[in-house]
């Protein structure tokens, strides 16, 4: 490599390293309570459940639906989520669709033994399930509390990071062409041990480092892609629709049906979820409903499946694009929430060696600067740093 194509290659690696390093930090520390969340959330709010005979069948999911009208009257529900990991159904609420869309904090669930059809949680305000341990730390890491900007705005940091993460790949081979591998020369002076310190956990970690970083930046990209995916998909199939009104909600059909009617049009499949009707979140004439498949990779594979929200009957299983597989695909890639505790702990452990990896990059950075500063001082002179810079 020329000296010239280094030094390009190391100006693309400084500064797309330092404009991402704070947001990358919020990102990785927001990132670890996220891995552990199931354990955390079971902590924090333990659920404690009926004990019932084996195979008592699930509740009715209308009676659900109808206590949580009568708990909150005036209210819209607007999706039914059956868990399929603890016996419990949460149905999601809001004053109206218009405050579902544009004010999240008025949003809340409201959560039932799924066995029992009991209320399982306590009586708390709307706005303050918002404010919990780890919605904040989601709504941090995902879009920083500024919604769809702030998640185009760390996708783009995701994009930087990865090129941070090439370029410091491409970077090591020249740095270190003197030196074996792994080499960390304690004892040298501290801002060229935390330089070799830099350049070993950095390139031991590449792999990891650019896979969860790409599928970061997918996976902040997901509002826009389903956006295409409505735009396109979706209302080239309900165009047949178009002149119809949407029902009112005394014309609603039957929540139980929709699913048991989704289950059979997916068979070894789990249905999870049920949107109701809303142009928002897929069609106004609608249920649509979510199914996953049983094996880990399926598991994290999701198809949409639409029952006519008036009669019940199954309208389609809808396939999905090839980029919403993709970001499918690469969601447990990032989140290592699909190999149980050992994976977690992995993820976390490398989450770790990158903060260090951020952190050290930003020391050398400040070392270089200082004595870049200290050389142009009158009466100094300039001293030759073995290793480069960041």
């Amino acid at each position: 490599m020329s000296p010239v194509t280094l030094r390009r290659w190391s100006s693309v690696h400084r500064w797309s390293s330092l404009i991402c390093t704070l947001f990358l930090f919020v990102i990785c520390l927001t990132g670890l309570p996220l891995l552990f969340a199931d354990e955390i959330e079971g902590w924090l709010d333990p659920h404690v459940y009926a004990s019932v005979p084996a195979g008592t069948p699930p509740a009715n999911l209308d009676r659900i639906v109808a206590q949580s009208r009568a708990r909150y009257p005036g209210e819209i529900v607007t999706s039914v989520f059956r868990d399929d990991d603890e016996p419990q159904v949460a149905v999601w609420m809001a004053p109206s669709w218009d405050a579902f869309e544009n004010r999240p904090s008025t949003r809340h669930s409201v959560r039932f033994d799924a066995r029992t059809g009991a209320l399982l949680e306590r009586d708390v305000s709307p706005g303050s399930q918002q404010w919990t341990f780890l919605n904040v730390m989601l709504r941090l890491h995902r879009d920083l509390f500024a919604g769809l900007p702030g998640e185009l705005f760390l996708g783009f940091m995701g994009l930087l990071f990865v090129i941070a993460t090439v370029s410091g790949v491409v970077l090591y081979g020249p740095y270190m062409k003197h030196l074996a591998f792994g080499t960390v020369r304690a004892a040298r002076a501290r801002r060229v041990r935390w330089l070799d310190l830099h350049n070993l956990f950095g390139i031991t970690t590449f792999v990891w480092v650019f896979v969860v970083g790409a599928t970061g930046v997918l996976n902040e990209l997901s509002t826009p892609l389903f956006a295409l995916w409505q735009r396109g998909d979706v209302h080239q199939m309900l165009s047949r629709y178009q002149d119809a009104a949407p029902p009112a909600l005394h014309e609603l059909g039957s929540v139980q049906a929709a699913f048991d009617t989704a289950s059979r049009a997916a068979p070894g499949m789990t249905v999870t979820g049920l949107t109701f009707p809303t142009r928002a979140n897929g069609s106004p004439w609608h249920y649509l409903l979510w199914a996953k498949g049983s094996a880990t990779l399926t598991s994290r594979l999701f198809s949409p499946i639409l029952v006519d929200a008036r009669t019940g009957a199954l309208t389609a299983v809808v396939n999905m694009p090839w980029y919403l597989r993709a970001l499918e695909v690469s969601r447990p890639l990032h989140f290592g929430d699909y190999g149980g505790m050992p994976l977690k702990l992995l993820w976390a452990m490398l989450d770790l060696i990158t903060l260090v990896v951020l952190g050290s990059g930003l020391y050398l950075w400040f070392a270089r600067a200082r004595r870049v500063k200290e050389a142009r001082a009158p009466g100094l002179v300039a001293r030759v740093v073995d290793g480069g810079g960041v």
